[in-house]
């Protein structure tokens, strides 16, 4: 009798094992669904940031998107065989679209940081490397990271420049909703500095000009340069695979260097490594 109970005992936890192996697999199936949802539709949906060019803007004549990553979405789309839709995001708000469904992939100016990457997926090829820039008054003494220390820096909120600012250069960070909230704090005189990726302010500061004459990056190197990719839900092995394909060719063709080019990055030289690179695989 002990026997047969023990048998039969062996048997349920057999069949709960085999149970719990059957939803594992189908909660991953479900989990890798992205990809097949795009094909599905014909449609993938990006998350862009137009907090200003050469990354994202709205062109004032025809008020249309504008800039390198929503060329870049486009060449994605593209490449997948399937339509792109955009969705405008804004820094406190864009993780929170793409885990709720919103949109399948970030293009936001959020570049790779190990804390980003144990919530997210990404595509391991990065489409670019950029730093941080500080943009100050020119009369502000500034001149290098170090003298930050106890001064304010203004940055978007979710800005991975916020932790290096304040652990290993003492200073006093406030997060604004948007690049453009930040600068006009810094115009105001509510902080010494305001801390955004490099192409992005060298390009204004060159555009507006007269307006920001009294203004420069007043620190010569970069902060934090890091690589700039894109963003999809955890766990996407299919997406991971396709998007990285993707950008691996775009480099290796020059379309990526065609499309920064057309945006006016000013430093191309990662991308012309990066074409060199996957050219012989193309």
């Amino acid at each position: 009798m002990f026997f047969s109970s023990t048998n039969s005992f062996i048997k349920v936890v057999a069949g709960g094992v085999a149970l719990l192996g059957v939803a594992l697999a189908s909660g991953t199936a479900q989990a890798d669904a992205t990809l097949d949802r795009i094909k599905a539709r014909g449609k993938i949906t990006a998350g862009v940031i137009l907090s200003g060019a050469p990354f994202g803007y709205i062109d004032p004549k025809s008020q249309e998107q504008k800039g390198l990553n929503v060329d870049l979405a486009k060449a994605i789309a593209a490449e997948l065989g399937v339509e792109l839709e955009t969705q405008t995001v804004t820094p406190p708000n864009r993780v929170q679209f793409l885990t709720q469904g919103k949109v399948d992939i970030l293009l936001a100016n959020m570049q790779w940081t190990e804390e980003r990457a144990k919530t997210l997926g990404y595509a391991k090829t990065p489409f670019d490397r950029v730093g941080g820039a500080a943009v100050g008054r020119k009369d502000s003494g500034i001149k290098d990271w170090s003298d930050l220390k106890g001064k304010v820096a203004c940055v978007s909120q979710g800005s991975n420049y916020t932790q290096p600012l304040i652990e290993e250069h003492g200073a006093i960070v406030k997060g604004l909703p948007s690049q453009p909230d930040s600068l006009l704090a810094l115009k105001g005189g509510n902080c010494d500095v305001s801390v955004h990726v490099a192409p992005t302010v060298g390009l204004m500061l060159q555009d507006r000009a007269e307006e920001w004459k009294d203004f420069a990056i007043v620190i010569p190197t970069d902060l934090i340069p890091s690589d700039s990719v894109i963003w999809f839900r955890k766990d996407q092995p299919d997406m991971e695979a396709a998007i990285d394909k993707a950008i691996q060719k775009l480099h290796g063709t020059g379309k990526m260097l065609e499309i920064a080019k057309a945006n006016r990055l000013l430093n191309t030289s990662f991308l012309e490594e990066q074409q060199k690179k996957y050219a012989t695989s193309q």
